[in-house]
């Protein structure tokens, strides 16, 4: 995408300056500089492996909820119970408790401290400043703050499980998380956690913001940068303007709950659905804080291994845009039982509008493919995956926006598949490929592609496995939330169970490859994928600022057929004969 001005004197000051990874020192020396490092990549890395620990354990707990469900809980002649992992055998109700705490703990994990921050946080602050060919983010201090901040917050939440975890459901609603618990503090640590953390994701959203709009490279314009930048500043808007919303509500419920203030509690004089208003107002903005960041990695990944000009890249940009926007008027159709019928059938049009930016992403991804030199490696894997599995969760929100069908469907495993087809489907799969597209870039080391594709595979196979199975449940009856079930969804149920541990199995493999990448990995060049983007300009890892030279833009992010890849021999990536026709 670029070429280096090498005019001026002082670009060769850092010449021989080492990798952003090179050792200060001793351990000590080592550990002081990372713990108070303004370095964007640095940050980014923390931040990645923060992140990936609370996917651990936030599918430690979904593997749980997996294993309760195995079998439904039956109670015999005698008095005996069967089929409750939980519990002592002599009360149901026990059991019921701790299978509600698992759930609930993996919710909140998987949505406020993984999810949410995984793409920003991590591949966000490590690639936004190298893809616009910026030294750092805009506030490089504030940036630490903020990794503290989520450090600081997540900390609460793993207190809160360390007491006992909480059964209010991740949404916390009223009067679950006001009365519930009463004389315990972990329910006002996980809120208080939940909290903490959206401060963190106001100041990187404001970094990210003032980033795009004051560092970008010269001759770098709106439209000369990549599409994961343009997702990364639709995405950062949303957490500036949804995030106080989320944060005064959740202090609302703390005062209510510490103080006995009545907004929400009606017995106080307060309205428990006022809640609902609130919490969805910021919670359906933020579905697409998780999702567009990955909108943005496909961008990158189809384009790259497909060897194509990103098929209508000013379509894609606004769409990110378009999708912002629309976020925020389309709350109410997680409420439809709480709402009269004229503001229900409001909300469900309005529903139908986040429909049309996300096609016009989908559509134009597929016509990138089209006629593109397609390349079979992890990265690419994940990218189709995407297309197959978002699709699906995108196309069976239709019924649960329109009022006729959700009215069946609403509270039922339909919604729950739904879901992780949208945000593991989605989120997650994008976080994955784009971890594979980014790995070598960040830590200097190739993976195995056989085991990256492997693993790929299992995931792909595990996901469908465990919640295509759901939407069946769903539609049949099987509500959400339960600990237990009747007899006749016991097959689909195992189907499910059986599904997650090949889940699991894709997962380990991609953590050993990973692991076995950083021990034995070997050397990567600074472009092994021949991409065009600013961050393939410096070296596989990045030096410490970034890029010896000032960056110049001289062609586009996507220009394929008329530009050879930086560190790339043209042999290796040809350019068509005949651009025009290609």
């Amino acid at each position: 995408m670029t070429t280096v001005d090498t005019t001026h004197d002082h670009v060769h000051d850092h010449h021989d300056e080492g990798s952003y990874l090179t050792p200060h020192g001793g351990v000590g020396a080592t550990v002081w500089n990372w713990m108070t490092t303004v370095d964007h990549k640095k940050i980014g890395v923390m931040y990645l492996f923060a992140v990936l620990f609370m996917f651990f354990l936030g599918g430690v707990a979904a593997l749980v909820v997996r294993l309760e469900l195995l079998e439904p809980v039956r109670v015999a002649a005698d008095g005996t119970i069967t089929g409750q992992l939980f519990g002592n055998g002599e009360s149901i109700a026990s059991g019921n408790q701790i299978y509600n705490r698992f759930f609930t703990l993996h919710g909140a994990i998987m949505v406020f401290m993984f999810i949410v921050p995984s793409i920003p946080a991590s591949l966000g602050n490590f690639l936004l400043p190298l893809m616009l060919g910026a030294k750092d983010v805009a506030f490089p201090r504030l940036n630490l703050l903020s990794w503290y901040i989520y450090t600081f917050g997540s900390v609460f939440g793993v207190l809160s499980i360390l007491l006992g975890g909480v059964d209010t459901g991740w949404t916390f609603y009223t009067p679950y998380s006001t009365t519930t618990d009463a004389d315990y503090w972990r329910v006002f640590f996980m809120v208080l956690a939940a909290f903490v953390l959206g401060f963190s994701s106001i100041l990187t959203g404001l970094n990210f913001i003032v980033t795009v709009h004051k560092l970008r490279a010269p001759g770098m314009g709106w439209f000369d940068m990549p599409l994961f930048v343009w997702a990364l500043y639709a995405t950062s808007i949303i957490q500036v303007l949804a995030t106080p919303v989320i944060g005064i509500t959740l202090l609302l419920l703390l005062f209510e709950r510490l103080f006995k203030i009545g907004i929400f509690d009606p017995g106080l004089g307060g309205d428990p659905v006022l809640y609902q208003h609130f919490f969805w107002f910021y919670s359906h903005p933020v579905v697409y804080v998780m999702i567009l960041p990955g909108m943005g990695i496909i961008s990158e990944l189809l384009a790259v291994h497909a060897r194509k000009h990103i098929f209508g890249y000013r379509a894609i940009a606004f769409s990110s845009l378009g999708i912002a926007a629309v976020s925020f008027i389309v709350w109410g159709h997680h409420m439809f039982s709480a709402m009269g019928e004229l503001a229900s059938t409001i909300f469900s049009a309005l529903t139908f509008l986040v429909a049309i930016p996300t096609a016009i992403k989908v559509f134009n991804w597929i016509a990138t493919l089209y006629k593109g030199s397609i390349a079979i490696n992890t990265p690419m894997l994940y990218a189709l995956a995407f297309l197959f599995l978002f699709s699906i969760g995108g196309l069976t929100g239709l019924p649960l926006g329109a009022l006729a069908t959700d009215l069946h469907l609403h509270d039922s495993y339909f919604v729950v598949a739904h879901f992780h087809y949208v945000m593991m489907g989605g989120t997650v799969i994008a976080f994955m490929g784009g971890l594979h597209h980014w790995w070598p870039k960040m830590f200097g080391r190739m993976y195995n592609e056989k085991a990256g594709m492997l693993g790929c595979v299992l995931v792909f196979i595990g996901f469908n496995v465990t919640f295509m199975t759901q939407f069946f449940l769903g539609t049949q009856g099987m509500p959400r939330r339960y600990a237990s079930y009747v007899d006749e969804f016991q097959f689909l149920h195992q189907l499910s169970t059986f599904g997650s541990w090949i889940l699991l199995a894709g997962f380990l493999t991609h953590l050993f490859n990973f692991i076995h990448s950083l021990v034995a990995g070997p050397k990567a060049p600074p472009n092994p994928w021949g991409a065009l983007t600013v961050e393939w300009e410096t070296e596989s890892p990045p030096i410490e600022h970034n890029f010896h030279h000032e960056v110049l833009i001289k062609h586009g992010p996507y220009d394929f057929d008329t530009v050879v890849p930086p560190h790339c021999d043209e042999r290796e990536f040809p350019l068509p004969e005949n651009p025009a026709a290609h």
